[in-house]
């Protein structure tokens, strides 16, 4: 339930997904994504439940699946 309620609050919300699903790893791609991400109130609850879902497709708090495992490889590192 945890995950709808960030969800609500999300600046995501009613916008077309498509945005968030770019087809190529180009970055000017993302960037309307990310724009939005960037203004979200919930963008690190987002990018932590993409990160610990292994979510491989799509814009997640700011970040492209290629950044996301790069954050989880630095932790791992760290760890």
């Amino acid at each position: 339930m945890e995950t709808l309620t960030w969800r609500a609050q999300s600046a995501c919300a009613g916008i077309n997904s498509d945005i968030f699903y770019p087809t190529s790893e180009d970055e000017s791609e993302a960037r309307e994504a990310k724009a939005i991400c960037n203004a979200c109130p919930v963008e690190t609850a987002c990018l932590e439940y993409a990160l610990t879902q292994r979510e491989r497709e799509g814009i997640w708090g700011g970040t492209t699946e290629r950044e996301r495992r790069r954050i989880l490889r630095h932790r791992r590192k760290s760890a």
